[in-house]
C-alpha cells in the first residue's frame, strides 16, 4: 500500500507568496497542498479543520502573528508541525518561534533551495533552522515567558487597540485585560505602553503586519 501524501497548509498573507509555495511543494512527488490561509486566525482554524502534517507559516501576518498562532494550533494539535518563514535573523524571533513550538525557521530570503528539505525534516520530527542562524539562537538570552492569550493582548496593544477594544474583540471583560496588560509589563519589566510597543516589536514577540 502507497505511503499517504504529506499533507501540507501554506499560511501567508501575499497570494503571490503563497502561489510561489505551492509551486515549489507540487512539483515534488508524495507532497500535497491542502489548504491555505491569509492571517493568524484563518490558519488555526483551517489546521485545526484540516490537520496536516506540515503548516509552512509565515511570522508577520494579521491580527495573529505567526508565533501565537503555532502555539494555538498546537493546543489543539500537537502532533502537527509548523515550519516558521520569516524575514528576521535575529536571535530573538527565532527564539520567540522556537518556544511557542515551531520545529523549523528559515529566513525568507533563502528558502527556495531549502523549503521542499525543511518540510520533509520537520515532518519526520527534525528540527530545522536556517544555518545562519544556530549560533545566534545558542547564544541569545531566555526570553521572557508570555501566555498565549497575554500575547495575543500584547499583539492588540501594539495596534493601538484599548483595553476595551481588546476585551471586545477576545470576548473578554475589561478588567481581565487590564490583569493581562498588568502581568505582561511585570514580566518584561516595563512600565509604559509606548516602552511595551518597542521591545515587543523589537523582539519578535509581536509582528506589526
Amino acid at each position: 500500500m502507497p505511503e499517504a501524501p504529506l499533507s501540507v497548509l501554506l499560511v501567508d498573507d501575499h497570494a503571490l507568496v503563497r502561489r510561489g509555495f505551492r509551486r515549489m511543494l507540487e512539483d515534488e512527488p508524495g507532497i500535497d497542498i491542502v489548504g491555505e490561509a491569509s492571517d493568524g486566525h484563518e490558519a488555526v482554524q483551517t489546521a485545526i479543520a484540516l490537520q496536516p502534517r506540515v503548516v509552512v507559516m509565515d511570522f508577520a501576518l494579521p491580527s495573529m502573528n505567526g508565533a501565537v498562532a503555532t502555539r494555538r494550533i498546537l493546543e489543539a494539535a500537537p502532533h502537527i508541525a509548523v515550519l516558521m518563514l520569516s524575514m528576521h535573523a535575529e536571535a530573538s524571533y527565532v527564539r520567540t518561534c522556537l518556544e511557542a513550538g515551531a520545529r523549523g525557521y528559515l529566513l525568507k530570503n533563502a528558502m527556495d533551495l531549502e523549503l521542499v528539505s525543511a518540510v520533509r525534516r520537520v515532518a519526520a520530527g527534525e528540527q530545522v533552522l536556517d544555518p545562519r542562524l544556530g549560533r545566534l539562537v545558542a547564544n541569545a538570552p531566555a526570553a521572557p515567558s508570555l501566555s498565549t492569550r497575554e500575547l495575543e493582548v500584547l499583539q492588540l496593544i501594539v495596534h493601538g487597540k484599548s483595553n476595551k477594544d481588546i476585551a471586545v474583540l477576545l470576548g473578554l471583560s475589561v478588567n481581565t485585560i487590564a490583569v493581562h496588560r498588568s502581568n505582561i509589563m511585570q514580566a518584561l519589566e516595563i512600565h509604559n505602553t509606548a516602552e511595551l510597543v518597542v521591545y515587543a516589536i523589537r523582539t519578535g514577540l509581536v509582528s506589526i503586519a
